[in-house]
C-alpha cells in the first residue's frame, strides 16, 4: 500500500507539468546513439536516453537538458520534478537573486529525494534477497529476480538548468552538460562564455573535493571514470550513491561522494543583450572533440549555430541542422581513417537546446533578386591544434539586428555593402583564450567571404528567362578547344 500514493503522486505531477507552455524562442535538436561497423555503416545501440524541457511559466522561462544514462527513467523523473518544484508556485518576481538560488538548491535536493523513494521498495526487496541464503534449486529464479530489480533502481542523469526570471539568467549545473552564452555587441563583436566548468574527473576542484573525503584521486584521474561514467555529480545512481562502499575506487571514502548538489552561476542581466543561450548534452559535445579535438569545440559550435541562424527561418530547424552537422563531422572523420578516427567508433545521444535573445532569425520573404543579404551555406572551420592558448578564425555573417515586422526588415538593407566592424549586423572573428573556469570569446571582421548582391531585382528577359549569376563561357571555349573531336560526335555542349 505503501508505494500507491507514490504512483498517485507521479501521474499528477505529470500532468500538471504536461499542461505548461511551449517556449517559443527555443529550438531543440536531437540525434540518438551510434555505433559504426567496419564499413561506416551505423547502428542505434540502446534507446535515446536523452531528455529536456523548455517551458514558460507566468513570470519565468526554464530549459533544461538531461543526460541519462543505463536508461532514462532518471532523466525523466528529473525532467518532470523539476519543473513541477519551479513552476509551480514556487518562483515569483519578487524574489532576488539569493532567493533564486536557494530555490534551484531545493529543487533539486527534491528531485533527489523523492526519486530515492519512488525505488525505496524495490532497494530493500534487493538487499533482502542479496543476503538470503537459499537452496542450490531456487538460487537460479533470485538471481532472475534480483536481475529485474537491479533494472528497476539502475540508471542516472546529469542535468544542466537555465532559468530565466525578471530578464535574468541562472544555471544550474549537475555533471557534464554545457552551457555557453554568446552575446553580439553593438561594435560587432562577439563574446562567447562557457558558464561553468563540467564535474567530472579532470575538474581540479571536484577532485579536491574527493580527496577532503580520504579518496585516492589519483588512481581516478587513471580510471578516467567513476562506475562507468566521468561525471562526479549525478542524479539518482544508487550505486554510488548507497553502496558506494563496494566500488573500489570509492570505497575509503569518509562520506557520500557522488552528489547531486547543483553548482549555480547567476544571474547575468539580460537587458540590452541580443545573442543566444546554448544548453549541450555531453554526448554533443563529446562526438566533436573526438572529431576534431576539444580546443575549439565551443567556437565551432556557435559558429555552426550563427551560420544557421542566418539561413533558417525556424529555430528548430536551425538546432536540428548543427546537430545533424555534428553527427556527419563525426562519422565523416570515422571513415577517413584519419588519425582521430579511432576516437570516432561510436557516439552517445546528441541534444542541442537554442534559446535566443533579441535575436532575429532569417528574413524569408527577402529573396537575393529582391536585394536580401546572402548567408552562407556553411563557413570555413579550423581543425588545427593547439597546446596553449587556441585561437581560431570564422567569418560568421548573422542576421540584421533590425526588428522584423511582417516577414520583412523594417531598417532597409538595400543600401548595405559588406558588413564592417561596429556596423549592426556583426561579422565575426572568434578568437578564444581557454581559462580553467570558463572560455570567452571575442571577434570581430570584415565580412569579405560573404557578399551582397545588388539592391536592382533582375528582370527577365523576352523568353521570360533572367541571365545567369555565374559566366560559364570561358568553361565552354576550354571544353571546346579539348575536346573539339568528341563534341563533333555528341553535338557539342554549352548554351543552344
Amino acid at each position: 500500500m505503501a508505494a500507491e500514493p507514490k504512483t498517485l503522486m507521479q501521474s499528477q505531477q505529470q500532468s500538471w507539468t504536461d499542461d505548461l507552455p511551449l517556449c517559443e524562442m527555443c529550438g531543440v535538436g536531437v540525434a540518438p546513439n551510434c555505433v559504426y561497423s567496419q564499413d561506416g555503416k551505423g547502428a542505434q545501440s540502446h534507446p535515446m536516453e536523452d531528455r529536456h524541457l523548455r517551458l514558460r511559466g507566468e513570470n519565468c522561462f526554464l530549459y533544461g537538458v538531461f543526460n541519462g544514462y543505463d536508461g532514462s527513467r532518471v532523466a525523466d523523473f528529473a525532467a518532470q520534478c523539476l519543473t513541477a518544484e519551479l513552476l509551480l508556485g514556487e518562483l515569483n518576481s519578487s524574489h532576488t537573486d539569493s532567493d533564486v538560488r536557494r530555490i534551484l538548491i531545493q529543487a533539486f535536493e527534491a528531485v533527489e529525494e523523492s526519486y530515492f523513494n519512488t525505488i525505496g521498495d524495490a532497494l530493500a526487496k534487493k538487499a533482502h534477497l542479496s543476503n538470503y541464503l537459499l537452496p542450490h534449486n531456487e538460487s537460479q529464479k533470485v538471481q532472475e529476480r534480483l536481475k529485474e530489480l537491479e533494472q528497476e533502481v539502475s540508471g542516472g542523469a546529469t542535468a544542466v538548468v537555465a532559468l530565466i526570471l525578471n530578464n535574468k539568467l541562472y544555471i544550474a549545473n549537475v555533471g557534464t552538460n554545457r552551457v555557453l552564452l554568446c552575446k553580439s555587441s553593438s561594435d560587432g563583436q562577439n563574446q562567447v562564455l562557457q558558464i561553468g566548468r563540467p564535474h567530472s574527473t579532470d575538474n581540479e576542484d571536484e577532485l579536491q573535493r574527493l580527496a577532503a573525503m580520504g579518496v585516492d584521486v589519483a588512481r581516478i584521474r587513471q580510471a578516467g571514470q567513476i562506475a562507468g561514467q566521468s561525471s562526479t555529480r549525478r542524479l539518482g545512481d544508487s550505486r554510488v550513491k548507497i553502496n558506494y562502499s563496494e566500488i573500489d575506487l570509492l570505497s575509503a571514502a569518509k562520506a557520500k561522494p557522488i552528489i547531486s548538489e547543483p553548482e549555480i552561476h547567476g544571474s547575468h542581466p539580460l537587458d540590452g543583450v541580443t545573442g543566444f543561450l546554448l544548453l549541450m548534452s555531453e554526448g554533443l559535445i563529446n562526438a566533436l572533440e573526438s572529431a576534431h579535438g576539444p580546443e575549439q569545440v565551443n567556437q565551432e559550435i556557435v559558429a555552426m549555430v550563427a551560420a544557421e541562424l542566418a539561413q533558417q527561418t525556424s529555430l528548430e530547424a536551425v538546432a536540428q541542422s548543427v546537430v545533424e552537422r555534428v553527427k556527419r563531422l563525426h562519422h565523416d572523420v570515422f571513415v577517413s581513417g584519419r588519425q582521430r578516427a579511432a576516437f570516432c567508433s561510436r557516439h552517445e545521444d546528441m541534444t542541442l537546446l537554442i534559446r535566443t535573445i533579441n535575436y532575429p532569425l532569417a528574413d524569408a520573404a527577402l529573396t537575393p533578386t529582391q536585394g536580401g543579404r546572402i548567408y552562407p551555406v556553411s563557413v570555413p572551420y579550423s581543425n588545427s591544434q593547439s597546446t596553449s592558448k587556441t585561437s581560431v578564425t570564422l567569418s560568421l555573417v548573422m542576421p540584421s539586428q533590425s526588428t522584423l515586422t511582417n516577414g520583412t526588415n523594417t531598417a532597409s538593407t538595400l543600401e548595405e555593402g559588406t558588413p564592417t566592424p561596429g556596423s549592426q549586423s556583426p561579422t565575426a572573428t572568434l578568437q578564444s583564450t581557454n581559462t580553467q573556469t570558463q572560455s570567452s570569446s571575442s571577434s570581430s571582421g570584415d565580412g569579405s567571404l560573404f557578399r551582397q548582391r545588388g539592391s536592382q531585382a533582375v528582370q527577365p528577359d523576352e523568353t521570360g528567362r533572367v541571365p545567369p549569376y555565374v559566366d560559364f563561357s570561358q568553361f565552354y571555349r576550354l571544353w571546346g578547344g579539348d575536346n573539339s573531336d568528341s563534341q563533333s560526335t555528341q553535338g557539342g555542349l554549352g548554351p543552344q
